[in-house]
């Protein structure tokens, strides 16, 4: 599972997923990606499912880059705790997506096999995503 080596500190606030991803929102690395549709929080659980989804249909043929990381720790008391004394412990990391930001690049595999590759992983993830190409992404700007 992702998770930060070292943090400057342990407990975040929540905050708030707002806008359009302006950063890591076009293909760079690979040739085909998948771009998040929408604002979400996905935890390390969901990205590494997601990654075993891909390499497992594409049997280690191509490369895979993971463009996201889970660096928000996400913090919970035990139930049946009352109210006060603190804030809980570190449960697990998220990394907060906007919209248009690329999650995972292929390189080295047909255009078919990468649709079906990130259509298998996006049914792993919290978020609806969509299918970009270097070329779509590089005439949009």
């Amino acid at each position: 599972m992702l998770t930060p080596n070292r943090m400057k500190y342990r407990k975040q606030f929540k905050g708030r997923i707002k806008g359009v991803a302006s950063k890591g929102h076009y293909v760079a690395f690979g040739d085909f990606g998948l771009a998040a549709d929408g604002k979400a929080k996905l935890t390390s659980r969901q990205i590494e499912s997601a990654r075993i989804a891909i390499n497992r249909y594409l049997k280690r043929g191509g490369n895979l880059i993971i463009r996201i990381f889970p660096h928000k720790p996400i913090t919970s008391k035990p139930l049946e705790v009352r109210q006060g004394k603190g804030k809980g412990a570190v449960e697990y990391y998220v990394a907060p997506v906007k919209e248009g930001t690329i999650l995972y690049e292929v390189g080295g595999v047909t255009e078919e096999q990468a649709k079906e590759a990130f259509r298998r992983a996006s049914h792993k993830l919290p978020v609806k995503t969509k299918f970009v190409r270097r070329e779509t992404v590089e005439a949009a700007q």
